[in-house]
């Protein structure tokens, strides 16, 4: 068994839990990767909202309605978009003539 403690890094209390392979506080929500994690936390794949890593080429849907900016119209909930492009940056999904966040959608 494990006796070591271990503290939030963001609200330094030792009320936390390991769930998986991160350590999850459990006063402010706080997430971080155990020390002994066998997977490395690679931050360059791009994940869709359920987590769902995303690749070129993918067909995904829209989960909540997005106004375009500069315009009076707005893509729908439910609408699929197929032949997606990566690309980094906040914005990181290319669609077309669309700039969107991989949070906002659910691949296929």
């Amino acid at each position: 068994m494990n006796t070591t403690t271990h503290t939030c890094p963001q609200c330094t209390l030792e009320d936390n839990h390991l769930q998986g392979s991160h350590h999850v506080c459990n006063i402010c929500g706080y997430e971080w990767p155990s020390a002994n994690a066998d997977t490395p936390v690679d931050d360059d794949i791009i994940r869709d909202a359920n987590g769902t890593p995303l690749s070129d080429g993918d067909t995904v849907m829209i989960i909540k309605d997005l106004k375009i900016k500069g315009g009076s119209n707005s893509l729908k909930v439910g609408t699929k978009i197929k032949n997606i492009r990566l690309r980094g940056g906040d914005h990181a999904v290319e669609a077309g003539s669309y700039m969107l966040k991989a949070e906002f959608l659910r691949k296929v």
